[in-house]
């Protein structure tokens, strides 16, 4: 059985990348990418030349019986999203679970990195030893369900939101009674910053200065 390697990958500098992370990657026969655009920018700074596969979350399924043979073929396999730990609001998850349930022999492991969460926690000012995760909210169905969820948490509560949702999911917060946020936005790159108050406040801060750019992550304390 080969060896399929999950793979973080930076979130935005190109630097933070583990020498495990490269070397899996210049030792692996194939990867499989979310986007093989996103990771050929990565390949080509590192100077790692391999043959590269698309598997986005509508191809998960599918790419995961390919995947199977090749690990049946004793062939190493890495994958990688766009940006981040695959699995963590990214696809990965369900390719990890139709290995172990297909080919339990096959060896799966985890090359650890950077992470949105991870990072926005460590500079939070946030007690961790609790924390709510949900990732992107629903667009509709279930979104003021999940709303009432959060604000109703005893604990902190981390959320990843898209430019285009930002503000509205501010002005939400605002409406359910939250009284403090935290925003981090260009996590890692030039213009990373980490923006902390009342929730309209914090969208009136990001619309006046033009900062409504990349994904967010949002910290409700």
């Amino acid at each position: 059985m080969g060896t399929l390697s999950i793979v973080a990958t930076p979130i935005g500098n190109l630097e933070d990348i583990t020498l495990r992370a490269l070397r899996t990657l210049k030792e692996c026969d194939v990867i499989y990418a979310e986007d093989t655009r996103v990771i050929s920018k990565l390949l080509a700074r590192y100077e790692i030349k391999k043959p590269l596969q698309r598997l986005d979350a509508a191809m998960e399924e599918k790419r995961a019986k390919e995947i199977i043979e090749r690990l049946e073929a004793g062939e190493k396999v890495a994958f990688v999203s766009d940006a981040g730990t695959p699995g963590i609001s990214d696809p990965g998850a369900r390719l990890v679970a139709r290995v172990r349930e297909f080919a339990p022999k096959a060896k799966i492991e985890a090359i650890p990195g950077a992470s949105a969460l991870a990072a926005a926690i460590s500079i939070a000012g946030l007690k961790t030893d609790e924390f709510l995760f949900f990732g992107f909210l629903p667009h509709k169905k279930g979104r003021q369900t999940a709303l009432k969820y959060i604000t109703a948490s005893l604990v902190p509560v981390i959320l990843y939101e898209s430019p285009h949702r930002i503000e509205k999911l501010l002005e939400e917060l605002a409406k359910a009674g939250v009284k403090k946020v935290g925003v981090a936005r260009e996590l890692t790159k030039i213009h990373e910053e980490f923006l902390q108050g009342e929730p309209q406040a914090v969208a009136a801060d990001l619309v006046e200065r033009k900062a409504v750019r990349g994904e967010f992550v949002v910290v409700i304390y």
